[in-house]
């Protein structure tokens, strides 16, 4: 196994396999060492017997690699190392012991895996213990707080539960000691990803060492840390946060968590320590709601969610069915969707789902639709505009979160681009094209605008950023507006000082066939090459179009792009070597400090390029405004309006349909036969208590936290809405008409 592939495993293993657990409650009882029980006891308790055999069935499970293991024992050493690792580098991008630790897990599987070809043998035998030996002996210290702290600790409890009767005494004494630094009381066991995980490590040193009051205990503590909460954790609209930094991280940190609770959920189903029925609809509410409203189809991980994993290579590989399948053996809650969940991931069932979600926490807007997804990365002054690139990963993602914008039909468009991305031209987003990006160390900071958020009643919506670049003299207010079978995208007020153009990407994907465009009433497929083009009034590629209402000049490559991973990962696996991919490349320039520049187009998935100019032609999409101060767009097939209010405005819906916001706010209007039906409504400054609109159409009705009023044709209907506060402050309001 190869030095990326473990490290990648190693990362894996712990932050999606690893038992979660805790807040810490009497940590230094839980932490105690009983070396009295390291040995077995077989007077132990019946549960904890069947919750330690089922954890090391589970770690006997995966196949056993005959030529792997065949190839090691061939290769170690005598004093139980190999050739092929360096053993001196233990620093954070380095720390290769990590391939020891694989080793010595992946020959204890062999040794001891009912069927396998080597179990018993007496030859592993040796070497896995003279392996083992050898790291107790050399106890490798990184310079990387995470491997001393949970990596190494995670893995050697791991190896101590497969080898389990074929230690010695003294392996058994020294191992635990290793895997105790997975401690509550250590600096990485903060509330989050890391504490929960440290705290699963102690439920298995507990199997291990047959000590019923820490598995009794660690067990308890899970079931606590399954809640909502204002820090780090799991957040009120179910986003995810590890940091206090309010960045997303339900794809990393937050499916760690889930993963780990179902995980253990499965193993002490059935005995006295099951999780109580309240944490696992949570769980599952995270599960369905979060994670997977995060993920295309529920399947592929949307790079929208991602931080600087994008530099780890396959990090938008589909995600197993595994976590899925564990909640649906662990509760009886929402089965239905679970299962669907695991027939798509398993490739069973199409897409089914059709669902839209702002995560208001995290400034992360998702349209889920059964035959294509895309999402809105934004920031605000509410916290950072991207993660730290920890560890010397992510090194270009200064501009990720500046209102990227990512289309998916196959969830396979990105994978593995990243090598090769122009990191200035991150699809969705409004740049300044600079020589160079700032030093990888300034990419994080705090945002500066607070008027950034979306409003969707759970079906359609749209999001909304007041961009002011934290890394560029740049402003720009920028708006999605999300339909049943396509959005809208609009910038106005563009403005910029630097001496340098600014663009905005419509999309930077992997080419996939001919690029076809409609240009001068002509429309041609464009050869392979980089494409200056005037009066463009649409795009296609890869059955996706991009309509401009009024015909725009444009720039477009579809040819190989050349890079490396060392660019974007400092880590010992990421080289210099040069990667190649032939990539479709689409964007506007706006020029060298634009003032008040503006730009509009529509997305529409699933569209061939024979069937552009029929839909062009018969588009049901009406842009009401696009000014620095409103921006709007109606569907006239759906009588769906979506209003985006920088200030207090008015605007025109309709014939006979006129909105008046008192306050800066985004409105969706519903219409039908009789008037209006619907309205939803939001506060994306977090800033408001309260939010009033006048209408000229009749609509009455009242609700916990808003009333209409009808006033008569003259005056209209006046709406008072109480707006959510605390950790619900930016959520949307839907209000029903009382007789739609």
């Amino acid at each position: 196994m190869n030095y990326k592939s473990v490290c990648l495993l190693s990362f894996y293993c712990y932050v999606y396999l690893l038992p979660l657990g805790a807040v810490a409650h009497n940590k230094s009882e839980i932490l105690k060492s009983n070396t009295e029980n390291i040995a077995p006891d077989k007077t132990a308790n019946a549960d904890l017997e069947k919750i330690r055999t089922r954890i090391i069935e589970d770690l006997l499970e995966p196949a056993v690699k005959e030529g792997e293991i065949t190839q090691l024992i061939k290769t170690i050493k005598p004093d139980g190392s190999w050739p092929n690792i360096n053993y001196q580098d233990v620093s954070r991008t380095g720390f290769q012991h990590s391939e020891h630790l694989q080793n010595m897990l992946d020959m204890g599987r062999a040794l001891k895996k009912p069927g396998s070809k080597f179990q018993g043998n007496p030859e592993l035998k040796k070497a896995v213990s003279a392996a083992l030996d050898f790291w107790l002996k050399h106890d490798f210290i990184c310079d990387n707080w995470w491997w001393n702290e949970m990596g190494t600790p995670g893995h050697m409890i791991n190896i101590l539960l497969v080898l389990d009767t074929d230690l010695t005494p003294t392996q058994r004494e020294k191992g635990l000691k290793i895997a105790n630094r997975a401690s509550l009381e250590a600096f990485g066991a903060r509330p989050g990803g890391d504490l929960i995980q440290i705290a699963a490590m102690l439920g298995k040193q507990g199997l291990f060492a047959r000590d019923e009051q820490v598995v009794e205990k660690v067990v308890r503590v899970m079931a606590d840390e399954i809640k909502v909460t204002t820090g780090r954790g799991l957040k009120p609209d179910l986003s995810f946060h590890h940091r206090t930094d309010n960045v997303i991280s339900t794809l990393s940190y937050g499916t760690g968590y889930a993963s780990s609770f179902a995980y253990w959920a499965v193993k002490i189903a059935g005995t006295k320590y099951t999780l109580p029925e309240s944490a696992m609809k949570l769980l599952v509410d995270y599960f369905l709601d979060g994670i997977c409203q995060s993920m295309v189809y529920g399947r592929y991980p949307d790079l929208g969610a991602k931080n600087r994993d994008l530099s780890r290579k396959d990090i938008l590989s589909p995600a197993s069915a595994e976590l899925a399948q564990n909640l649906l053996l662990a509760s009886n809650y929402r089965r239905d969707e679970l299962a669907d969940i695991v027939k798509i991931r398993q490739g069973e069932i199409k897409p089914n789902l059709a669902r839209t979600h702002f995560f208001w926490h995290s400034e992360y807007f998702t349209h889920q639709r059964p035959n294509y997804f895309a999402s809105v990365r934004m920031h605000s002054s509410r916290g950072n505009n991207m993660e730290e690139p920890h560890n010397e990963e992510g090194l270009k993602n200064h501009h990720f979160a500046d209102g990227s914008n990512f289309i998916s039909r196959t969830g396979q468009e990105y994978f593995n681009i990243f090598p090769v991305w122009d990191w200035q031209k991150i699809p969705g987003t409004t740049v300044v094209q600079k020589p160079a990006l700032p030093h990888w160390k300034q990419i994080a900071k705090k945002g500066k605008s607070d008027f950034v958020g979306g409003v969707t009643d759970g079906n359609l919506g749209a999001a909304a950023i007041d961009l002011t670049s934290v890394h560029d003299p740049l402003k720009a207010r920028k708006a999605w507006f999300f339909f049943e079978n396509e959005y809208v995208c609009l910038g106005a007020g563009i403005t910029a000082e630097a001496d340098y153009p600014v663009a905005t990407t419509l999309n930077q994907s992997l080419l996939n066939q001919q690029v076809t465009v409609k240009r001068n009433n002509q429309k041609e497929t464009l050869p392979s090459g980089e494409h200056t083009l005037d009066k463009v009034s649409w795009v296609a590629h890869d059955n996706i179009a991009y309509i401009f209402p009024t015909p725009t000049a444009l720039h477009l490559k579809n040819n190989t792009a050349t890079g490396n991973w060392r660019e974007i990962n400092h880590h010992t696996w990421a080289t210099t070597k040069e990667v190649k991919k032939d990539v479709f490349k689409v964007w506007l320039d706006h020029g060298i400090k634009p003032q008040n520049a503006s730009y509009a187009y529509i997305v529409v998935p699933n569209l061939a390029a024979a069937q552009v100019e029929a839909y062009r032609k018969k588009a049901p999409l009406e842009i009401l405004a696009n000014t620095p101060e409103l921006q709007a767009v109606n569907n006239k097939a759906t009588n769906v309006s979506q209003i985006v209010f920088y200030q207090p405005g008015k605007i025109n819906i309709s014939k006979g349909l006129t909105l008046t916001a008192q306050s800066p706010c985004m409105v969706m209007v519903q219409t039908g036969k009789n008037g209006i039906q619907k309205l939803t409504v939001s506060d994306p400054s977090r800033k408001l208590q309260s939010l009033q609109l006048n209408i000229t159409s009749r609509f009455e009705g009242t609700g916990d936290n808003w009333q209409a009023n009808w006033q008569g044709k003259k005056e209209g209907t006046t709406i008072q809405v109480k707006l959510p506060a605390d950790g619900l402050a930016g959520q949307s309001m839907v209000l029903e008409a009382k007789n739609k």
